[in-house]
């Protein structure tokens, strides 16, 4: 992947294959890793050979599918509900790995209280404007974040002077002319 390569310097993965090895579990899906990726599946049986229980997902038998602990020949299209099953029974057994999760993902942060998603709405997201057929994410900010009132007030007037501030310095303008205002326009359309 060309994308890849140019932002991580790598174009085929954004981490290492080699670190596979230190896998408690590894799960495999929709890919025959074992006949498409034999390089990279060298580092999944050592993982396995190590304790690593391997799972492949797939509805064909491959040979992955052979070197796996477990085979699950899903039907196609129901691949989403399968990783919600695993994705429940992970954390309602307390199966994650709690320390990296909380220190390394978004998974600390909590969101508004007066947050609402589509399953409470009727397929919307709190903050639909009927008459402007517009969301506003306000409610959407995590818990303990500044309001976009709080960011305007916080944001602009502190902005607009530096901005006075930095034109006086560089002799664009003169010193005499009061243009905090006039960029403290400026500054409220850059949504501080």
């Amino acid at each position: 992947m060309p994308g890849l390569g140019t932002s991580f310097g790598r174009g085929g993965a954004t981490t290492a294959q080699q670190d596979l090895s230190n896998a408690d579990a590894i799960l495999i899906m929709g890919s025959s890793m074992a006949e498409n990726h034999p390089v990279g599946f060298q580092w999944v049986m050592e993982a396995r050979e190590k304790g690593a229980k391997i799972i492949h997902v797939d509805p064909r038998y491959t040979r992955t599918s052979a070197m796996a602990d477990v085979w699950v020949p899903l039907r196609a299209g129901s691949d989403i509900l399968f990783l919600g099953a695993l994705v429940h029974y992970v954390l309602e057994n307390g199966k994650e790995f709690r320390d990296y999760v909380l220190a390394y993902t978004n998974a600390s942060t909590i969101l508004r209280e007066d947050f609402r998603d589509t399953e409470d709405l009727d397929g919307l997201f709190s903050g639909w404007d009927e008459e402007t057929k517009k969301y506003d994410p306000e409610t959407w900010l995590y818990q303990g974040a500044p309001s976009k009132s709080q960011r305007r007030r916080r944001g602009t007037p502190k902005l607009a002077a530096d901005m006075a501030k930095i034109a006086v310095a560089k002799r664009r303008i003169p010193a005499s002319l009061n243009l905090t205002r006039h960029f403290s326009i400026r500054a409220a359309s850059f949504k501080c």
